[in-house]
This record gives structure tokens, sequence and C-alpha cells, in this order.
């Protein structure tokens, strides 16, 4: 699968739902976040199983990962799964705020 960037038009930014999603296969997948003093709280990541195990989860986080990097955002993984990620892919621990 891909990797995706903040050019990436598969995921998309909703930004007044703080939510980054994905559409699939008629099912969305999405990345909540509150946004507080320039840092972006991950909130939550959710997959429907029906897409479930395709890296889905993943290419959102990095999406929004990338997203708040370029924003100038620091980022505070409060969902296990963007914790996890963060922890797995180092290239992102200057992100943690």
């Amino acid at each position: 699968m891909s990797t995706a960037t903040p050019s990436d038009p598969a995921v998309h930014h909703n930004a007044n739902a703080h939510r980054f999603e994905l559409a699939v296969d008629g099912y969305t997948a999405v990345l909540d976040y509150e946004l507080q003093d320039g840092v972006m709280v991950i909130t939550h990541t959710g997959v429907p199983d029906a897409i479930g195990g395709r890296g889905i989860a993943g290419q959102i986080t990095r999406f929004a990962l990338d997203h708040a990097r370029a924003a100038g955002w620091k980022v505070v993984p409060a969902c296990s799964y963007a914790a996890a990620f963060m922890q797995r892919h180092g290239e992102y621990t200057d992100l943690l705020g």
C-alpha cells in the first residue's frame, strides 16, 4: 500500500469536524482529534471491520502526522493505536508534545 502524504487525495482532512477520513469500498475510516494551542490530540482512530487488515489505520495516521508536521503542530497520541504507531515509527517522535 502506498504511503499517505499531505497531498494524497485519498485521505480527506475534514477540518470543521476535526477529523481525517479515508473512504474505502463504501466504508469510512477516521482519525479524530482535538486541536489545543497548536497541539493535535489524537482521540480516536477507527476502521470498520469490513475494511480492516489493509493498513488503512496506518495510512490515515501517517497522513495526520504529516499534516501536523506541515502545520507546525505538536501531537499527543491519546488514542492507543496512534500511541503505538508513533512508538513504532521513530520518524515522528519529534512531534510528541
